[in-house]
């Protein structure tokens, strides 16, 4: 999966933050859910317009940044 897809970050929304492509949804907001022991229909349904596959994208994003190494987020 390429999490780019789902993921992206523009200065005019959410301050520049990583947020779900077409919405104002923080990947860091679901990331967070997933950590607090939500499970992936738990995070669909509380934020419909983010699917299950952004959501994989959301932790394809974080194991990318935590393999210590500088991510690109432009295409």
């Amino acid at each position: 999966m390429n999490w780019r897809d789902h993921i992206t970050v523009d200065p005019e929304i959410c301050h520049g933050k990583a947020c779900f492509s077409g919405t104002r949804v923080l990947v860091t907001t679901v990331l967070d859910n997933l950590a607090a022991g939500l499970d992936v229909d738990d995070v669909v349904a509380s934020y419909p317009s983010v699917s299950r596959e952004a959501v994989r994208a959301a932790l394809c994003y974080a194991a990318a940044l935590a393999n210590e190494r500088v991510v690109t987020l432009q295409q």
